[in-house]
């Protein structure tokens, strides 16, 4: 059985500073992304990594800002968001992707989320 445990957010003014790490449990080798959802929004693929970490996805809109690394070694996967806006709120969910196939990302197991605000 996979497990992604998310930790890391809470918290912050607006051009501060946050890291997500995601812990799985088995599939380690699998490609991992991250998502958002917004309250009244649909959940949106933010960022993605291949599973030798050679292959990397950003969306536009956190392009610059957030970048993300793994350790296959201790199966963590980390999201350092700089420079966040109030638009980066948003609960953020590590994800285990099928392929790294960014364009139509499909998930074969979800982490429980974590909360990111950011205050203006």
């Amino acid at each position: 059985q996979v497990q992604l445990v998310e930790s890391g957010g809470g918290l912050v003014q607006a051009g501060g500073s946050l890291r997500l790490s995601c812990a799985a449990s088995g599939r380690t080798s699998s490609s991992v992304g991250w998502f958002r959802q917004a309250p009244g929004k649909e959940r949106e693929f933010v960022v993605g990594i291949s599973g030798s970490g050679l292959r990397i996805y950003y969306a536009d809109s956190v392009k610059g800002r957030f970048t993300i690394s793994r350790d296959n070694a201790k199966n963590t996967v980390n999201l350092q968001m700089n420079n966040l806006k109030p638009e980066d709120t948003a609960v953020y969910y590590c994800a285990i992707l099928r392929s790294s196939s960014w364009i139509t990302p499909l998930v074969d197991y979800w982490g429980q989320g974590t909360q990111v605000t950011v205050s203006s």
